[in-house]
């Protein structure tokens, strides 16, 4: 928003650090435990950060819509953002969560600790969500009730007739939430194009058949897909940071990768070895192959 008052920048950015936060406790909960650190877990902030945002944005849209039922009782307001957003957030969280734990099954070493890590930061970014960010909400509030700026949290002029001279002035240093209180904000555009617009067409029974359709062919696809996807992924970033297996291949890439893979031939039926005839047959036959 443009508002100095309604401006929710800090909002934002403490639904980011709740994210963090949950890294860090997981990954410290986790190094206090043993679980070996391996790089693959370096990966895990990207998925956490995805995921804690979009929890951030379920708290913040069920905050708004609260305004509507309960206009001026902060903890009324925050009862009814969590029994509207509190069931989404649960069910995405316990799905990421169960994802990740079963995952934890796998014999590679490597793959386990970024299970567990993982989903136990999946864990903290739901305690996280649930307690500190909803917190931030209420203190977010309080300020814009005071009429505070979003910024330097300093009272803001409601009305001054000499700011009508500088639009920058009055974007930046004049506003009020008074209207906030009095009557609820409208809908969002985006919110009135999928009531209004997107939500009916889905609902016509052709397209519905059309959606049908193109699913199972999308699925059809990705079971062919599965049939002849090719492993991709770097076998040593699978090992330990202390295993044997990761010198090998690099050594192996070093010395030996220009040559490609070996082959070996194996006599499976007994030869008589001793035969020079049959000693110049193998010997004709690995020049063959060579």
């Amino acid at each position: 928003r443009l508002s100095c008052i309604r401006n929710n920048v800090w909002l934002a950015c403490f639904g980011v650090v709740s994210a963090g936060l949950a890294v860090l406790s997981s990954f410290g909960l986790m190094l206090f435990c043993g679980v070996p650190f391996v790089v693959t877990v370096a990966n895990a902030p990207f998925l956490i950060l995805g995921v804690g945002v979009d929890d951030m944005f379920i708290m913040i849209a069920s905050w708004e819509h609260s305004s509507r039922k309960v206009k001026s009782d902060v903890k009324s307001r925050l009862a009814e953002t969590y029994a509207e957003a509190a069931l989404s957030v649960t069910i995405t969280t316990l799905t990421d969560v169960l994802a990740f734990f079963i995952g934890t099954w796998t014999s590679f070493s490597s793959v386990r600790s970024f299970c567990l890590y993982t989903g136990t930061a999946f864990v903290f970014c739901y305690i996280y969500t649930m307690t500190f960010f909803g917190a931030i909400i209420v203190l977010n509030h309080k300020r814009e009730q005071g009429n505070r700026h979003w910024l330097t949290c300093m009272p803001v002029k409601v009305d001054d007739d000499e700011a009508q001279k500088s639009c920058l002035y009055n974007a930046c240093c004049i506003g009020n939430c008074s209207r906030q209180s009095s009557q609820a904000e409208g809908d969002h555009p985006m919110s009135i194009f999928f009531k209004k617009y997107y939500g009916p067409f889905f609902t016509n029974k052709w397209v519905k058949i059309l959606v049908v359709l193109l699913y199972g062919a999308y699925l059809g696809g990705s079971i062919y897909g599965c049939t002849k996807i090719r492993e991709g992924i770097d076998l040593r970033n699978l090992a330990q940071d202390d295993s044997y297996v990761i010198p090998y291949y690099d050594d192996n890439d070093k010395y030996f990768s220009e040559y490609g893979p070996r082959i070996m031939v194996v006599v499976t039926e007994s030869v008589d070895y001793w035969n020079e005839t049959v000693r110049l047959e193998i010997e004709n036959c690995t020049q063959n192959l060579e």
